[in-house]
């Protein structure tokens, strides 16, 4: 038996009525029901990511397990090199297929980070702030030594990071 948090068990409450919706729309229309349908096309790319995946793990298609999770992005990580090293495209082609590639990346990462009971927006945000300010006083430690970033090498600022 699963144990849910008050948040979750209405979640899931909600979800199953919002499926016995979509099934009788489904009847009603004779068009096959998906949990993927009505998920807004307009969402930001990773919000829509991380509800895909959490409709799908409520009718558990999904890992129980995270080392599956964790090897899926290393599969997806290598899938992104093989493209890199790739000859035998042209420029358009191979770049085209590293982003096919990239898009498979991020998802698997929202997996994780979903998997790993946060949300992929707040944790990008979070991320975001924290590496700003780092660099923000990168900045001002270059300035107090009286010298501008783009003349400094990437190992002289890697070394005050």
């Amino acid at each position: 038996m699963k144990t849910f948090k008050k948040g979750q068990k209405i979640q899931v409450s909600w979800e199953k009525e919002k499926q016995k919706e979509r099934a009788l729309k489904a009847q009603r229309d004779a068009t096959i029901e998906s949990v993927l349908d009505n998920i807004p096309k307009t969402l930001p790319a990773l919000d829509r990511a991380y509800k895909i995946q959490q409709r799908c793990a409520n009718v558990g298609f999904d890992w129980v397990q995270l080392s599956p999770v964790i090897n899926k992005i290393k599969e997806e990580l290598d899938e992104v090199l093989q493209e890199v090293k790739r000859a035998d495209l042209n420029e358009d082609q191979k770049q085209s297929r590293i982003e096919d590639e990239l898009g498979d990346l991020l998802f698997a990462n929202v997996n994780l980070v979903r998997h790993l009971k946060a949300n992929p927006e707040q944790v990008l945000r979070h991320a975001n702030s924290k590496f700003e300010n780092r660099f923000k006083s990168v900045e001002s430690i270059v300035s107090k030594k009286n010298k501008i970033m783009a003349n400094c090498t990437l190992e002289e600022l890697d070394a005050i990071w």
